[in-house]
């Protein structure tokens, strides 16, 4: 995500993370030892975010954030496939959830979702560039992205 911030330092454009524990339980720490995770544990290595994180969020079930309700009810969902229910932690499981860490919601600055993008699919600065033309004026792209970690975060 920081490769992300600094492709588009040039454009009204900003990454939010939003970590979550839902998905296999790989996220146990506090909001409080977060920034220290990164930095030296998962991805390590001196890693600090150039974006805002945020507190520790329930992203489905019952005590979903409402933000992640709204998000979901306006975009179509990325992937059909339910997955391994063994490793989700939220209940009830419903098809429009989001369905593993590192699913991504744009955003342009009116608060209008524009699309979703897979946990598993890269986000291209094609498709960034492609928004950016699409928003008017100075719009912000915003980008959500729900992770418990910054390891596996795939861009081209």
């Amino acid at each position: 995500m920081n490769a992300l911030m600094e492709m588009f330092d040039n454009l009204s454009f900003t990454v939010l993370g939003f970590p979550c524990n839902q998905f296999g339980l790989q996220s146990p720490e506090g909001n409080h030892e977060m920034l220290d995770i990164l930095k030296y544990v998962r991805p390590g290595g001196g890693f600090v975010p150039k974006f805002p994180v945020f507190s520790k969020v329930e992203v489905n079930g019952l005590n979903e954030e409402p933000l992640f309700t709204y998000l979901k009810e306006s975009l179509p969902f990325v992937n059909p496939v339910i997955g391994d229910i063994k490793k989700f932690y939220w209940s009830p499981i419903k098809v429009n959830d989001i369905r593993w860490n590192f699913e991504k919601f744009l955003i342009n600055a009116d608060g209008v979702p524009f699309k979703s993008v897979s946990y598993f699919l890269q986000i291209s600065k094609d498709l960034l560039l492609k928004i950016k033309i699409n928003t008017i004026g100075n719009n912000i792209v915003i980008i959500l992205v729900i992770f418990d970690s910054l390891v596996d975060c795939n861009i081209i």
